[in-house]
Parts: C-alpha cells; sequence; structure tokens
C-alpha cells in the first residue's frame, strides 16, 4: 500500500458537499446520496484488460483526479477513507452476491461493504453494488423496512448471516449475505485481483455500468441501457454500435473513456454489439 494521504477537500469537491463534517447521521446520509450518483459505477479498466489498483494514491487520481468511477472495491474503500477522516467509526465487511442466483447459492465473498457504528447503533453502507447501490444507509435492524430516496430495503437475519433484500416489483430479492466478520485491505486486493483479471470474471466479458440520479438509476449491461424511474416505470433500449454505447456511458452515466478506440475495438471483440453494425 502507499502513503499517501487521503485528501477530504477534494472528495467532498467531488461528490459535490459542502455541509457540515461532524460525524453525525446526518452527514452520513448526506454523503451516502450523493457518492453514487457523483461517481459512477463502471469496470472500464478490468474490461480492456488494465489492472484495478486499491491502493490510495491510485483510488484517488482515478477516481477524483480523473473523474472516473469503479467497481465496489473502488468505491467503498474511498468511501471508508473519506468517512474516518471525518471521524466515523467504520470498518470493511464482505457479502456473497445472491442477485442473480438460488437464495441457497454459497457464492465466493466478492463484494465489500461497510460497517459504521454511531451512536451506539450499527449501520451498513454500500455505494458500490451497481444498479441497485444503496443511496442511504440501513440501520442494522432484522425485519425493519427501511426506506431510502431510491428503493425500500430490509436486513434479514437468516442463521449464521444476514441478507440485504430490496422490495423489486412486490417482491423481496436478495442482493447479497453478509456476516460481521472484519475484513481488511489485504483481503480486498486478493479478491480484487481474481475478479479483475481471471477469464471467468463476468467484469472481463461485458460492459457493465450504473449510476443513480434523483429521480432515477441508469443502468447498462452489455449493449442494454436500462432507466429505472422512481415509482416503477423503466425505459430499455439496446445500443447498436461500439460508438454509440460509448457515447452513452459518456453522457448518460459521466463515465470517462480515455482511450476511446481501444475500448470500441474490445466491445466489436467482444461481439457486446453487432459487429457489423
Amino acid at each position: 500500500m502507499s502513503d499517501a494521504l487521503f485528501d477530504l477537500d477534494v472528495y467532498l469537491a467531488r461528490i459535490g458537499y459542502a455541509g457540515s463534517r461532524d460525524a453525525s447521521l446526518d452527514t452520513l446520509k448526506a454523503l451516502h446520496l450523493l457518492h453514487p450518483q457523483a461517481i459512477p459505477f463502471e469496470n472500464i479498466d478490468p474490461f480492456l484488460g488494465k489492472p484495478v489498483r486499491l491502493d490510495l494514491a491510485s483510488l484517488q487520481e482515478k477516481i477524483i483526479a480523473d473523474g472516473r468511477g469503479g467497481y465496489c472495491f473502488e468505491h467503498n474503500l474511498i468511501f471508508m477513507h473519506a468517512l474516518k477522516s471525518l471521524g466515523f467509526q467504520v470498518g470493511g465487511l464482505a457479502a456473497r452476491v445472491l442477485w442473480g442466483q438460488r437464495e441457497d447459492a454459497i457464492t465466493a465473498r466478492s463484494h465489500m461493504l461497510l460497517r459504521v457504528e454511531l451512536g451506539g447503533r450499527t449501520h451498513i453502507a454500500d455505494v458500490g453494488f451497481g444498479g441497485l447501490t444503496l443511496t442511504a444507509p440501513l440501520l442494522l435492524e432484522p425485519g425493519r423496512e427501511q426506506t431510502t430516496p431510491h428503493e425500500t430495503f430490509r436486513i434479514v437475519e437468516t442463521d449464521d448471516h444476514f441478507r440485504l433484500q430490496p422490495a423489486i416489483g412486490g417482491d423481496w430479492r436478495s442482493l447479497y449475505r453478509f456476516d460481521l466478520q472484519p475484513h481488511y485491505e489485504v483481503d480486498y486486493s486478493v479478491t480484487n485481483y481474481f475478479v479483475s483479471t481471471n477469464p471467468i470474471s463476468h467484469f472481463l466479458s461485458s460492459v457493465i455500468a450504473a449510476r443513480a440520479m434523483p429521480d432515477r438509476r441508469c443502468a447498462l449491461r452489455g449493449n442494454r441501457l436500462s432507466i429505472h424511474h422512481t415509482g416503477g416505470r423503466t425505459e430499455q433500449r439496446e445500443i447498436a454500435t461500439a460508438a454509440e454505447l460509448a457515447d452513452t456511458l459518456e453522457s448518460q452515466l459521466g463515465i470517462v473513456i480515455a482511450d476511446r478506440a481501444a475500448f470500441e475495438a474490445r466491445v466489436r471483440e467482444k461481439k457486446i454489439v453487432e459487429t457489423n453494425a
């Protein structure tokens, strides 16, 4: 890990926060809402075969200086640095993703989330779960339905773990399962290396991006863009060309693509769009 110092001022400017800097619930809620609206979820680096670095200097260069986004480890690590700088008591946790899996599936601990202790109560924070990223912290109170600026969530306790579930289309669906075993940067580095370099990882084979907005969520997977409006209406469209895909990422999701030629070539190579389009 590097010896870089975290620059709280530039992080807060990046997400557009100018409020109080006390370690309060109001501050946590404000930061948790602004972060996923300002910093997109995206996998451009692993998709292009570039390393994903989790040291603080690399995180600050990519996400703050270069105006990029990232995936769960990048989002939640830099959010953790910000919270610690403000005086919050925060630590890392790991989760087994269940979204798109059977409820009894045992998947790897491939997702990062945060535990925040505040006022004698435990909160869960997570600014890096793609199209269903939390936009508010949740109390660790199993069974309690908790509204956020976007969806309603609940945490369910099952045997030796918890499950995070949003209400989607009238049903509760599990995003992931987690427990309270502390995890550290070295743990995330090992998992990060696997998901960013292993050929079976979906982060290498397709384009995945998302961003929360005040009244909607935008999510892209492959060549399909979905816009989920608060209140239930969804629009979807398929993107026909590599150039249009790059344009969509830049204009609708706010993702900076430094080398468009390399990105568009990779999109065509992976047949994400029709190669003759």
